[in-house]
């Protein structure tokens, strides 16, 4: 199977997909039902409770979506009412629009989940600017909305209890196949017409999307007690392979050489090719492994990759010693040998899982995830200027009442409510994101309108319209959550020809369609630029701070195993975990900000210096631990922990720089002279290795100076990463 038919299985076996399917049918149904007995208009109100409820049904444990799908049903029922009475005095409809603006926005403190609760309340607050109803129609309309809601919920659940496991496989088999494109991201650097620094590009990329699919994956797993306490064959083959996936992930991080130096030595042998074509034949591999977890097709027969690693072997051994020591092939050699034994382990497990039962308590598991509450305090804490959140949600009520204004006053069309549709899902936390969407609207609407306009006007016939319409409504709700603009290329048509079945002028549609996208655009955009702006080089300082301090937690670690410490290994996943999420958070903010205004910019090259550095030294540290875990615990020579200790001492000093003062949990000795290798005990390897990480962490201090002092040079990475990087 290849690539692209692997891609396209993934996604026919997705949960996106299969949500598209739920949130199609579930919307569509009523309305046709009701469109048969004559009663469009009921049908479609309760396809519009549908719709609403839909938004907050987001991934995670059956007994989270339920609440938030029922929060989302009695937030819909109330704001229907509220609208439907306060749009009969555009005065009070104004206050209501900046008053719920602001509190459904304010949701985004309490997590993801929250955040599509408030914004399917918005969505039905502003679907109702356009429906005339007087008092009694307005009741009734509140009571269909609500039933929507119920049958969209009860169809969501029902979806649940038939396949209980369903979700935690799609989850992980999207997380594994994030993994095997980061693994093949890792093939580059042994690809001498690649950029180095393009590939480290991409891989911190692709680190932010692999840690956002584990994080996803810990919530289904580590929150679903029919996963974590029942003893099924299903359950455990979905922990095992989670556990040993993330163990992999760990492994392929650690596969780190000085690159530069492997491509001048090897590069004219041909070995480096051979490498990296093991590479992405492995990562082939993991990623035949994630489409068999998700979808219900045979099991892919592994392929036995020995006779290749033997034939690299055989290549290394040909090099000889003519240029220097082949010892960091070998190396390479070594670490491919690993990652395709734990590919066999993985696929062995899913076939025939152990019996041997899994060692972890709930209250084990739950350390893994991170624990909400809503209460009012947390509400009352975050109205105050410093919180981003409460900045975030003053600019959508201003922007949306600017936009309701703005519609008053230019009564061009029927259909205005779509400038605060716009607004609404436009205007984001960060600027670069309002501006990233802002330009995916437009070239969506533009797209979906002229396929839309293209349909209606040459294909006359109803039957292949409802077929598009059906088609569209599926690519909607199936790329809702992980392709904006494909998603507006799909609903734009789809809109269209809704209207056009309900007797209403395409052409007149379309035109105050891009009309409104264009106006809710642009408010968007000046909203997010001028009003409690929100830039992110202002806000990196803190996950420079998480980042350094997960890392000092890492290297004291190391430390404490060198010292002969037996490691508990729930604590080495706690830490690693915390170094992986902390180094995406990281990466994401520092790409949010190069994708903002040159002149809001600030330090950007030291920053993706400062990037680089901390993934090298944490996959560093990475290689030394996974060997220690599975070797006997042996303490080493104090001469060989200084350099440990010297790293301590330098990334503390960073972190004192960065602001954060008292850090405990550091213990280290004063900065010591650096010993001349020759003066430490045998294992020159781990010598190198352990110098290495202090000769890192070391210029990570200078980087951070640098970013403190403000002294932002235009040189390129390189000439600020260490010789050894190079």
């Amino acid at each position: 199977m290849n690539r692209r038919t692997r891609q396209v299985g993934y996604f026919l076996s997705s949960q996106y997909f299969s949500d598209g399917v739920r949130i199609t049918l579930s919307i569509l149904l009523p309305s046709l039902l009701f469109r048969e007995l004559g009663q469009l208009e009921t049908g479609m109100a309760l396809s519009l409770g549908a719709l609403n409820v839909s938004i907050a049904d987001a991934p995670g444990p059956v007994m989270h979506r339920r609440n938030g799908m029922l929060t989302a049903v009695l937030c819909g029922f109330l704001v229907t009412l509220a609208t439907g009475f306060a749009r009969l005095n555009p005065y009070v409809m104004g206050f209501e629009i900046l008053l719920f603006s602001f509190f459904f926005s304010m949701f985004a403190m309490y997590g993801n989940r929250a955040t599509s609760v408030g914004t399917a309340a918005l969505l039905i607050m502003i679907l109702m600017l356009d429906r005339p109803l007087n008092s009694q129609q307005v009741l009734v309309e509140a009571g269909l909305v609500m039933a929507g809601g119920v049958w969209y919920t009860s169809i969501s659940l029902l979806a649940s209890q038939l396949q209980p496991y369903r979700l935690a496989e799609q989850a992980l088999g999207q997380c594994i196949h994030e993994t095997a494109k980061l693994m093949a991201i890792k093939a580059d650097f042994y690809q001498i017409s690649s950029p180095i620094d393009d590939a480290y590009r991409r891989l911190i990329a692709q680190q932010v999307v692999v840690s956002e699919k584990q994080d996803a994956v810990r919530e289904v797993l580590f929150k679903s007690r029919r996963i974590v306490t029942e003893s099924t064959r299903t359950g455990r083959v979905l922990l095992l392979t989670f556990i040993d996936m993330v163990d992999l992930y760990e492994q392929i991080i650690a596969m780190y050489y000085d690159y530069r130096n492997i491509r001048e030595r090897f590069g004219k042998s041909g070995v480096l090719e051979n490498i990296a074509q093991l590479i992405r034949q492995l990562s082939a591999e993991l990623d035949h492994i994630g489409l068999a977890i998700q979808s219900p097709v045979p099991f892919h027969k592994s392929v036995d990759i020995s006779g290749n690693l033997e034939s690299l072997k055989r290549c290394i051994d040909g090099i000889g010693e003519e240029k220097g020591s082949t010892l960091v092939l070998r190396k390479v050699l070594v670490s491919l040998r690993t990652v395709s034994q734990r590919l066999n382990t993985i696929q062995k497990n899913i076939l025939k899982p152990d019996d041997e039962p899994l060692n972890r308590t709930n209250r084990e598991y739950g350390r893994f995830v991170s624990h909400v509450i809503i209460d009012f305090k947390s509400f009352r804490n975050n109205l105050t200027t410093d919180s981003s959140v409460f900045r975030h949600s003053v600019r959508v009520a201003l922007a949306m009442l600017i936009g309701f204004i703005l519609t008053k006053l230019l009564p061009y069309g029927h259909y205005s409510y779509w400038v605060l549709l716009t607004i609404s899902v436009i205007l984001k936390p960060a600027f670069s994101l309002t501006r990233q969407r802002n330009v995916e609207r437009i070239i969506g609407t533009f797209a979906g309108g002229i396929m839309g306009l293209l349909i209606l006007t040459f294909i006359p016939n109803k039957t292949v319209h409802f077929v598009f319409l059906v088609l569209f409504m599926l690519g909607t709700y199936s790329s809702q959550r992980i392709n904006y603009i494909a998603m507006v290329i799909c609903v734009t048509p789809f809109v269209l020809i809704l209207f056009s079945f309900l007797g209403v002028g395409y052409l007149g549609v379309a035109q105050e369609r891009l009309l409104d996208t264009l106006m809710g655009g642009g408010i968007a955009l000046l909203a997010g630029y001028l009003f409690f702006p929100q830039w992110e080089s202002e806000q990196l300082n803190k996950p420079m701070q998480d980042l350094l301090k997960a890392n000092l937690r890492y290297v004291q670690l190391l430390l404490d195993s060198l010292s002969g410490r037996r490691i508990d290994v729930i604590e080495y996943r706690l830490v690693r975990k915390e170094v992986y999420i902390t180094s995406a958070n990281l990466s994401a903010a520092f790409e949010r900000m190069v994708s903002e205004p040159k002149h809001k910019q600030r330090n950007e090259k030291l920053i993706y210096e400062f990037v680089v550095l901390n993934y090298i030294l944490s996959a560093n540290i990475a290689t030394i631990m996974s060997a220690r875990l599975t070797d006997n615990v042996t303490s080493l020579p104090v001469l060989m922990l200084r350099p440990v200790k010297r790293a301590l001492f330098a990334l503390t000093e960073s972190l004192t720089r960065l602001g954060m003062y008292n850090i405990a949990e550091a213990m280290v000795l004063p900065a010591e002279a650096v010993l001349p290798l020759n003066q430490l005990p045998d294992d020159t390897f781990l010598n190198e290795q352990l110098q290495f990480i202090q000769q890192v962490s070391s210029d990570i201090g200078k980087l951070v100076e640098r970013i403190k002092s403000g002294k932002n040079t235009k040189r390129s990475s390189r000439d600020t990463l260490p010789e050894k990087v190079l």
